[in-house]
């Protein structure tokens, strides 16, 4: 069932959570103008709960069933909105699970709270999109536009075109994690598409390079799109979960 948490921004964010017996907690990130209906969320969802692991999904300010506006967000308002979920609703350490910018939004977090970050699965992670993916792409009109006016609007594929403001660009900009290393030391779970057209399997590359774990495994499918929903999509996700979540086996005599 949906609730929703007002956060000490007073942002009205919609969220549902479910609690385990497992002593795991999962926690889901959704990408770029996307919400916590997706096939993947739910499907993963549904795999926790019949595990007994705790799991939260939430939307971000102007996503969703949230409120605000789309076009005031930015990334350090999404990354604030993660913050204040995970200090109101969830205790002790958190698996991260972000799927493009939720991966990012997952490394600003585990950089603000390490404590709270236990592990993270991300999908076809998105760090630093907005200045070295989504800026260099645009036309020139559109940059124009945006920093005269702005606001461009961006045509979509999925219905309405998406504004592209020039406050998100800024903030983006101001929130790179890829130029330094990124201290975590837990475990990291990667999977990634060399078939998507949005984050070139390249720029998942460098995050391996800047994250300090060694516990790091970066898994490419060959014939894997951006989204990576497909059932043996999600399949690999869900397993990739399992494994994080699984009773470590006894050592061996």
């Amino acid at each position: 069932m949906t609730q929703h948490f007002t956060t000490p921004a007073n942002r009205s964010l919609a969220y549902r959570q479910t609690t385990g017996t497992s002593g795991h907690n999962l926690v889901w990130l959704s990408g770029f103008n996307s919400d916590m209906q997706g096939s993947k969320v739910l499907e993963l969802e549904g795999w926790a709960k019949a595990a007994g692991h705790g799991f939260l999904a939430f939307d971000y300010s102007g996503h969703g069933e949230s409120g605000g506006n789309f076009q005031n967000g930015t990334i350090s308002a999404w990354r604030d909105d993660t913050l204040a979920i995970l200090e109101a609703l969830t205790d002790g350490p958190q698996i991260l699970v972000g799927s493009s910018m939720g991966g990012w939004i997952a490394l600003l977090a585990a950089i603000a709270r390490p404590g709270r970050v236990s592990a993270m699965v991300l999908i076809a992670p998105a760090p630093d999109f907005t200045a070295k993916l989504m800026w260099p792409s645009l036309p020139a009109d559109a940059q124009i536009e945006i920093t005269q006016a702005g606001v461009w609007m961006q045509p979509s594929d999925y219905g309405e075109p998406v504004p592209i403001t020039r406050a998100l660009i800024e903030d983006g900009a101001r929130n790179q994690v890829l130029n330094t290393p990124i201290a975590f030391d837990g475990p990291v779970r990667i999977l990634q598409g060399m078939q998507d057209p949005d984050v070139p399997w390249r720029h998942a590359e460098s995050l391996v390079t800047a994250l300090t774990t060694d516990d790091l495994t970066f898994t490419l499918v060959k014939d894997g799109d951006h989204r990576l929903s497909r059932p043996q999509d999600i399949a690999r996700l869900v397993a990739t979960c399992h494994a994080l979540t699984a009773p470590a086996a006894p050592p061996a005599r």
